[in-house]
């Protein structure tokens, strides 16, 4: 008899952390590895985000807080929400989780079972496959290639529903494209999901400061506000204010699902980090202006690193709207041969060779549902993704 659980048969380990993990082994060994496997800023937390958690912890504010969320920290997230996506949400609608994965997990394990479908789009994120299946739940995969510019279309989605389906999964700004669905594009979605009363909708927010499309940013239940029921509306600090350590998620929804996701923490992690929700006070109440600063560096990075790996022999990279990723197509690159003599027959096949002989690390992209590509993040300096770059260019270059 396993000592393991069934459950965790289930799912894989991260593709995302394994390779950074393989990437600072490597640097640990002193080899030169340019990584570019990692979803993180390369800015710093705000210093008066920092001097708010000092003086929490000089306050002495160390105690068990609320389970989901302090009373300034629900009211921070009701105020940002009105504030940036005119949602209005009390705080039992407001969940306060160990990140943005906690808030997704906690969603899934408190409705998913045996039987339920859950539709996502791919390229996905690649924890949401795997939460899904923890869960009991079956993922409904709709693939988006290059060629509609990695977005599903209402017919695509109107095709996946089933009586069975529970959830969608929208993930915009999307890791790992960039990908993002304009507010035209969101309500033909929302159309598509009005008739189908049991469908749930997830909207993953995360990326929603690092934007570049020139019109505002819009989330769903903003744009299809019959929908607004059905919704959770999930974001953190993580992304926007390079807080990924502090382990701040959070999420809007209704009373029922929030109460339930409650419940289920209660049991598992109990509060998030006393400190963090400090610290996340400050940075959703305080001055949002370096934002705009730190929009703006993402976005000339985007631009060198897009029309270096276009003018990349076998890559095409379509131009992303948010986010710090790009997902070149590979497909040309299938079936050529190293200098070495081997032959790549996988997107896996290509980052390795790319980790071993460019020296770079990316993820493949059949973690994410859809190859051959492959994962880059630019969240890194120019001078960096410049000679990243320029590495993959000979190493593609090389391939005959």
């Amino acid at each position: 008899m396993s000592l393991i659980s069934k459950a965790l048969d289930r799912i894989q380990p991260s593709a995302t952390l394994a390779m950074t993990g393989r990437v600072n082994e490597l640097k640990a060994q002193g080899i030169d590895i340019i990584g570019l496997s990692a979803g993180e800023p390369d800015f710093d937390t705000p210093d008066f985000v920092k001097e708010a958690a000092i003086k929490a912890i000089r306050d002495g504010e160390t105690n068990y807080t609320t389970v989901d969320g302090t009373a300034e920290l629900k009211a921070a997230i009701a105020a940002k929400f009105l504030r940036d996506n005119e949602l209005t949400y009390v705080p039992s609608q407001i969940s306060v989780n160990s990140g943005g994965k906690h808030t997704l997990f906690n969603a899934l394990v408190a409705t998913l079972d045996a039987g339920d479908e859950v539709i996502i789009p791919a390229p996905y994120w690649v924890s949401y496959p795997d939460m899904v299946n923890f869960a009991g739940g079956t993922p409904v995969i709709i693939q988006a290639g290059a060629d509609q510019n990695y977005k599903i279309t209402p017919e695509q989605l109107t095709a996946a529903i089933t009586p069975k389906t529970k959830w969608l999964i929208l993930n915009s700004p999307s890791n790992p494209t960039g990908a993002a669905y304009s507010r035209e594009e969101l309500k033909a979605l929302g159309d598509a999901l009005l008739p189908h009363q049991q469908v749930m909708i997830m909207t993953d927010d995360m990326y929603e400061h690092i934007w570049y499309a020139g019109t505002p940013f819009t989330t769903i239940a903003q744009v299809c506000p019959d929908l607004f029921d059905r919704t959770l509306t999930v974001n953190g600090c993580s992304k926007a204010y390079a807080m990924t350590g502090w382990r701040i998620g959070y999420a809007g929804g209704p009373d029922w699902l929030i109460g339930a996701m409650r419940k289920l923490q209660s049991q598992s992690t109990s509060n998030p980090s006393s400190i963090s929700q400090a610290a996340a006070v400050a940075a959703l109440n305080g001055p949002q202006d370096f934002l705009i600063e730190r929009n703006a560096a993402f976005l000339a990075r985007r631009d060198l690193v897009v029309s270096m790996l276009n003018d990349t022999p076998g890559l095409n990279c379509p131009t992303p709207e948010g986010a710090f990723y790009v997902y070149p197509d590979a497909s040309e690159l299938m079936g050529t041969r190293t200098p070495k003599g081997a032959t790549i027959n996988s997107d896996e096949d290509l980052i390795n060779y790319f980790l071993d002989e460019a020296r770079v690390a990316a993820v493949h992209g059949a973690a994410f549902g859809l190859s051959p590509a492959f994962r880059v993040s630019y969240a890194t300096s120019e001078e960096i993704l410049r000679e990243a770059c320029t590495r993959i260019q000979q190493a593609c270059a090389a391939l005959n």
